[in-house]
């Protein structure tokens, strides 16, 4: 028997929330799109995710909102997907998951995340222990980190060992269309 994606039982905001971004792969496109991936091909290449649940999924998060789909070329028509404010706020729920994972599972840290303006690496909860405030997520500097792969197979992967500010979009090596 197939789980059902609704919670109607469920009077709490975190069972709403998992109807939206609960399933497998989800909050790993959300996760992609904040790092500055914008492009289908890159999703795929990158996540390694099937073409049928990769386009599912771009499809709930660009109806719920979290995802912008956006025209970059008419001919032949190709779109990209940018988060909307609905989407970056998705930030700290990922930053302190990406923590917990680390933390739990021992793994070793993969990426560094600082404050752009002054190069101090984020507390927990993304504040600026320097600036004593909250950075804003286009103001998050991410590095690569020691236990990061230095080379991936990917060129999405590739683009990302170079320090970058969130929701830029990656400059990719050019790959042929998948």
């Amino acid at each position: 028997m197939a789980l059902g994606k609704e919670y109607a039982t469920q009077q709490c905001s975190i069972a709403r929330a998992l109807e939206v971004v609960g399933e497998r792969w989800t909050l790993l496109v959300v996760r992609d799109a904040l790092y500055g991936v914008r492009r289908y091909n890159d999703f795929l290449l990158h996540l390694g995710i099937p073409r049928a649940v990769l386009a599912a999924r771009l499809q709930t998060l660009t109806a719920e909102g979290i995802l912008e789909k956006r025209r970059y070329q008419q001919s032949p028509p190709r779109d990209e997907y940018v988060l909307t404010e609905r989407g970056i706020a998705l930030w700290p729920t990922l930053r302190s998951l990406g923590i917990w994972g680390r933390e739990h599972f021992g793994e070793a840290k993969l990426r560094y995340f600082r404050h752009a303006r002054c190069g101090t690496e984020l507390g927990t909860y993304g504040e600026c222990p320097a600036c004593a405030t909250v950075v804003p997520v286009q103001d998050v500097l991410m590095e690569p980190g020691p236990g990061l792969d230095p080379n991936p197979a990917d060129p999405v992967g590739r683009a990302l060992l170079k320090p970058k500010r969130l929701l830029l979009p990656i400059e990719a090596e050019s790959a042929d269309p998948v």
